[in-house]
């Protein structure tokens, strides 16, 4: 009982890790969807500010009749229009500081609610993942806090198991013990018996021992369930790390496609911006809008094919329970 209970006691450390790996997980992705709501606003801030830098320059050239009227009235309908969608991303935005502040605490333990001041950049993508798949299960299987769980839960039943056979076994006890008589003769003939000491072997021989018996099956049953159990958790752990090893290669390659397409979007909509600025006929404010919802949405999406880079980096670091131990655990 002693034993059983000693490896009883160091059953909740294992959830504890468990709740760990999960907290980190979602705050990694709090985190990079705040990152990512950010440079979507600003983005979206950006592409206002070109139109409204814009409208001074559109509203002389109409008043010089180099620009027809309607031409104003639609930069007018496009600074609506993205306004609109400022005011979206913004709120998109604040959702995500405020899903943050869960994570984020002060010394005091108060949420922290970040702005748009506080908007990083990015980090660098590795340029090569590069890890080795074999060597990531073999981390992974050992660092996983189930499968940890399920190895003490396993040194508990090796215990019953142990006791059960212990009850099919003879017992022998041995005894020894002794009498004299004490105190005052209480007749004439000081009849006190003399000192006496016997010895005793007792052996008990169990005939059925059913009970030890259907201990030791249902132990043992409960140890094949266990066996089973494990062995479909390591499956699973195969099978998610075969997931994100395939999310972050593809990702990566993801993120690179939406680099080259925001560079040829910025392009093609620097070259008409300078069109439309010099006055060149084949360029119109139409085109010139066009090419910047272009550039703007190849930038939106960059950054969203980026968070999910992030995100399947969170899921690898889960998956392999790299954050499954606290400070005080890892001295």
């Amino acid at each position: 009982e002693l034993w059983s209970a000693s490896w009883g006691t160091h059953l909740p450390e294992p959830q504890i890790q468990q709740q760990l790996i999960e907290f980190v997980f979602m705050a990694s992705n709090a985190y990079w969807e705040w990152v990512a709501a950010g440079r979507n606003l600003q983005i979206n801030e950006n592409l206002l500010k070109l139109a409204e830098e814009r409208n001074a320059g559109i509203q002389k050239s109409v008043e010089l009749g180099d620009l027809d009227p309607p031409d104003l009235e639609d930069n007018r309908r496009s600074i609506v229009s993205r306004e609109a969608k400022v005011i979206d991303a913004r709120r998109k935005f604040q959702q995500t500081s405020f899903k943050l502040s869960i994570f984020l605490r002060d010394p005091s333990g108060e949420p922290i609610v970040l702005s748009d001041r506080d908007i990083p950049q990015f980090p660098p993508l590795e340029e090569d993942f590069g890890h080795s798949f074999e060597a990531d299960i073999q981390q992974a299987i050992a660092n996983r806090p189930e499968l940890l769980e399920l190895d003490l839960v396993r040194r508990q039943l090796d215990i019953d198991r142990s006791l059960a056979n212990n009850d099919l076994l003879p017992s022998v006890d041995a005894v020894i013990f002794g009498s004299q008589d004490v105190g005052e003769p209480t007749s004439s003939k000081r009849d006190k018996s003399e000192f006496e000491l016997e010895a005793a072997l007792l052996v008990n021989v169990p005939l059925q021992r059913r009970k030890a018996r259907g201990k030791i099956q249902s132990v043992e049953g409960k140890i094949s369930q266990l066996v089973l159990k494990r062995g479909l958790i390591e499956d699973k752990i195969v099978a998610d790390l075969q997931n994100v090893h395939t999310a972050l290669s593809a990702n990566r390659e993801a993120v690179d496609k939406a680099r080259e397409a925001v560079k040829l979007a910025n392009y093609m909509a620097k070259v008409e911006r300078t069109k439309f600025d010099a006055g060149d006929g084949t360029s119109s404010l139409f085109t010139l809008n066009l090419r910047e919802q272009q550039a703007a949405e190849a930038a939106i999406n960059e950054i969203f094919t980026t968070l999910e880079y992030f995100r399947a980096k969170a899921e690898y670091r889960a998956v392999l329970a790299i954050d499954h131990q606290s400070e005080q655990a890892r001295e």
